[in-house]
């Protein structure tokens, strides 16, 4: 089979999926079986998959499922646990207090919370977090998924205490040959890393900066009573100082510490500066802005998550610290339970539940369900029922109203995260022919050649579309990536760069990311309209980045040390 017919049959599922979802508004739910379907049969008869393969790769993708379902609820129970004990109220009105203005609030909550939540877990947990709580505070559900969906962008590279580099970019490129070429030119493999670290964080602070002004342009524009960007722009002095508030910090952790802590620390300087700048009233607009009232909402907008908010009836007031200290508590646990020098992390993600070989193959499937953010956010449930000296009947009831959302998004996950595995898998042929997402990438890398910079972020993006994730995406393409620089002349470390970025980017319009989060606000059947949306700001992250890469690459000739 040729190349070209390679890449247009690995093409057609996810065109199948835009098609339904985007261009015909059909929900996941009916779309993303049908493109399960297509893959499978794509699969078996173009890439000659075993059918024990793809069993195997649909089991496999059936233990990720249940990950990320297990996420979304634990998400889901905290929010409504704090709904329950009038935390959700609190935490409200204390927002309001630093500023009642929405641009304000998301640069704080979906922009700096956001990439806190992003550093220390990844797993898409940021939207999880993000969107109910933007929710609960008053934000339209499909607002809040679309602002939850475009903070994976910057911080999402270093997610999870560096994951993305130090597990995708590392596994995906470690190699004997690569070590002995380093070591002839004096350096090692973890030298190498740190150049790619550099290289990612100077390309994230450029392109990335600006995205807290981005988000409150695309709120204003697509959410406001006058669908006006000029509302949104109009804070831009004090959104591009929450985006520097960030990404010098970020920018700085990145280059002198490595890759585990700039989306951590970016976002822990940037909250402290951030806030103390709002309650001052610091580079704020003149005219405060807000969605009109939820009434005159399209019902499009509205998921079924409900935040009732009301000061609860014979319950003692409650401080804004002890309403918030839930979350601080998550974050907390995250961190501790993420850093490698710490014991819990090994611990943790030592107990898990195997299923090796699946069907006598070369594909397993594993939960590490203790090391899983779900598992987080369920114990700070325990700790908060006691410390907001809550009923047994409210948690009953955060329970009950979080199972009834979590149901419709697994109709949709166990099909569309098998079909990804599917995808991936199918390098596993006795034809020879490489994967499906490696086909797509090697027919864009032959067809533009010396301009292929342009294009390496859109092929790491292509991954995290698929995968719905950033490690994914760099374990898969980081070879491949490599080997197209070093045939073209370029700086493979650059390169690298351009792939790793390119995969946060991704995030924004990964499909399992997009059902995932718009099942924590309970807007199931409506990922169309929020892929239309995330697809602009991740266009931009993408050519803007990859326009970087060509003009350092042509114009500045930036050296790599195996060249």
């Amino acid at each position: 089979m040729s190349l070209s017919l390679q890449a247009l049959l690995a093409l057609l599922p996810i065109l199948t999926a835009a098609v339904l979802m985007v261009a015909f508004r059909q929900p996941a739910k009916r779309a993303m079986p049908v493109v399960y379907v297509l893959t499978l049969l794509i699969a078996f008869w173009g890439w000659e998959m075993s059918g024990t393969d793809l069993a195997a790769s649909t089991v496999q993708g059936l233990f990720i499922t249940f990950n990320i379902l297990y996420i979304i609820f634990g998400a889901l129970v905290l929010l409504n646990t704090l709904k329950y004990s009038g935390a959700v109220s609190v935490i409200r009105n204390g927002f309001s207090d630093i500023s009642p203005d929405r641009r304000v609030q998301l640069v704080i909550i979906a922009w700096l919370f956001g990439s806190f939540i992003e550093g220390a877990a990844g797993f898409g947990t940021p939207a999880a977090i993000v969107a109910p709580l933007l929710v609960a505070l008053g934000f339209p559900a499909m607002g809040a998924v679309m602002l939850g969906m475009m903070v994976q962008s910057t911080p999402v590279t270093f997610g999870a205490v560096g994951t993305p580099i130090l597990v995708g970019i590392s596994g995906g490129l470690d190699h004997p040959e690569l070590r002995e070429q380093l070591a002839a030119q004096g350096f090692s493999f973890s030298d190498y890393i740190q150049i790619i670290t550099t290289n990612v964080v100077i390309l994230h602070t450029l392109v990335g900066t600006i995205m807290p002004l981005f988000m409150s342009a695309m709120m204003t524009r697509f959410f406001g009573k006058n669908r006006s960007w000029r509302e949104g722009l109009a804070i831009w002095p004090f959104a591009l100082f929450g985006g520097l508030a960030f990404t010098i910090p970020y920018l700085l952790t990145g280059i002198f510490l490595g890759p585990e802590f700039p989306s951590l620390l970016g976002a822990l300087v940037g909250m402290a500066i951030v806030v103390s700048a709002a309650r001052k009233g610091w580079l704020l607009p003149r005219q405060s802005w807000d969605f009109a009232p939820s009434s005159e909402w399209p019902a499009h907008w509205l998921g079924s998550l409900r935040m009732d908010i009301t000061d609860p009836v014979g319950k003692k007031p409650m401080s804004f610290a002890r309403a918030w200290t839930p979350y601080l508590l998550v974050a907390g646990f995250l961190v501790l339970t993420r850093v490698s020098q710490l014991p819990l992390k090994a611990w943790l993600s030592g107990i898990t539940v195997d299923w090796n070989n699946i069907f006598g193959t070369s594909i397993s499937g594993s939960s590490a369900v203790l090391y899983l953010p779900g598992t987080v956010f369920l114990l700070v449930v325990g700790i908060t029922y006691y410390l907001h000296r809550m009923k047994p009947g409210e948690i009953s009831a955060a329970f009950a109203d979080s199972g009834k959302i979590i149901l419709g998004a697994g109709f949709v996950l166990i099909f569309t995260v098998p079909m990804v595995r599917i995808y991936i898998n199918s390098g596993m042929n006795p034809s020879g022919m490489e994967s499906m997402p490696i086909a797509m990438a090697e027919w864009v890398a032959d067809r533009v050649g010396r301009i292929y910079p342009l294009f390496a972020p859109s092929v790491g993006a292509l991954g995290a579309f698929i995968a719905g994730s950033n490690t994914v995406s760099n374990l898969m393409f980081s070879l491949f990536q490599f080997g197209v620089a070093k045939s073209l002349s370029f700086s493979a470390s650059f390169v690298l760069a351009l792939q790793a970025v390119g995969a946060a980017a991704g995030n924004m319009i990964a499909i399992h990311n997009v059902v995932a989060a718009s099942a924590t606000v309970g807007l199931l059947g409506q990922e169309g309209n929020v892929l239309r949306k995330t697809i602009i700001p991740t266009l931009y992250y993408v050519f803007l980045t990859g326009l970087i890469g060509l003009i350092a690459l042509w114009l500045l000739g930036i050296s790599d040390p195996l060249q």
